[in-house]
């Protein structure tokens, strides 16, 4: 399969068809690692690391307001204790 590069913003992007990216397990928006091996470009799905994601899913509970009694640790008292 053939693709062209092209120019996006001040970078140089390529269009990857959805075949591909479901033979090598990725999705739109993957964090895909990049090196150059005998003049070839090489692209791999980039491994998780351990809290990855950590901080979007707690920014997601704050702007949801939710409180933490969620997790047993109401703070509703929390003025009343001392210290």
């Amino acid at each position: 399969m053939r693709t062209s590069l092209r120019k996006m913003g001040n970078s140089t992007g390529m269009i990857v068809p959805r075949s591909i990216l479901g033979a090598i397990g990725a999705t739109t928006g993957a964090a895909m690692d990049l090196r150059v091996e005998d003049g070839k470009l090489i692209v791999t799905p980039a491994e998780r690391v351990a809290r990855d994601g950590w901080a979007e899913a707690a920014a997601g509970l704050v702007a949801t307001g939710e409180e933490l009694e969620w997790l047993g640790l109401s703070v509703a008292d929390d003025a009343k204790l001392t210290w």
